[in-house]
């Protein structure tokens, strides 16, 4: 089941876009004499759009102000040997230190990618835009933070077979197989380098231990047919689902890997 050609900038934003292959988008904005400013509450995982715990190869938005002097989303042409770029239109994001890969740059907003190889418990953030530094700020790490992408409200972001969207006037249905679209579960096996966009299957590090929750009841793990990143993508996952034979009525769906789960507030279209 190929995935649905988002484009990958703008698809934590709340819409499903064109692909990657669209032209970036620029804005000019005014130049001001201040720093980038922003704080802990307002970096936050780029699906749920909720703060807290982080986890390696998430992707992150960072809220705040003077964060750019443009808006730039990545096009095929920022790429660099199939990674995302570390700096766009002079701004650069540090996590410990380490370049991250961007998105997206905008006056208010950063989308970004926490580093694969982080392995610590917390972290310092911090913009540098055009060689003008935002205050250094810690974030906490978990070596797992799942969400499931969410439209329409509350509802996960998920296909059918046929790569068709799940929706209210094609929800999913008892005994059928869908995609669902995730961030933040962690590192993977094979690992894979910080930022690449992956052209081939690769399944979690933790797989063993994800469960899917359907109305508070565990789908019995033999369902999950694959978990793991989605090709054509960096930092984005995917899970591959087989729904039971009885299926409840848009029931909430949450992801659970060791002590790490999504919100419960998350739910799934069905019939």
């Amino acid at each position: 089941m190929s995935p649905r050609r988002w484009c990958i900038t703008c698809l934590f934003c709340g819409c499903i876009l064109v692909s990657l292959t669209g032209s970036a988008a620029r804005a000019q904005v005014p130049a001001a004499s201040t720093a980038p400013l922003y704080s802990a509450a307002g970096i936050v995982n780029a699906a749920t759009q909720t703060a807290g715990t982080l986890a390696p190869n998430s992707i992150a938005a960072i809220y705040g102000t003077n964060l750019s002097w443009t808006t730039h989303a990545v096009s095929t042409a920022d790429l660099n040997g199939g990674t995302l770029p570390t700096s766009l239109d002079g701004v650069t994001v540090y996590v410990n230190g380490i370049f991250s890969n961007l998105f997206f740059v905008s006056p208010g907003q950063i989308n970004f990618l926490i580093p694969y190889e982080l392995v610590t418990s917390s972290a310092t953030v911090q913009v540098i835009r055009q060689g003008v530094g935002g205050p250094p700020v810690t974030i906490q790490l978990a070596s797992t933070a799942p969400g499931f992408l969410e439209w329409n409200g509350n509802f996960a972001v998920a296909e059918h077979a046929d790569g068709s969207l799940v929706s209210s006037s094609a929800p999913a249905q008892a005994s059928e197989v869908i995609v669902l679209y995730a961030v933040g579960l962690g590192r993977t096996s094979p690992d894979v380098p910080s930022g690449h966009i992956v052209s081939t299957a690769t399944s979690i590090l933790y797989a063993s231990q994800l469960q899917i929750l359907l109305n508070g009841n565990p789908c019995p793990s033999s369902s999950i047919y694959y978990a793991g990143l989605t090709t054509g993508f960096a930092g984005l996952y995917q899970i591959n689902l087989l729904l039971p034979d009885v299926l409840p009525p848009d029931p909430a769906i949450q992801m659970v890997i060791g002590t790490q789960a999504s919100p419960a507030s998350v739910q799934l279209l069905t019939q």
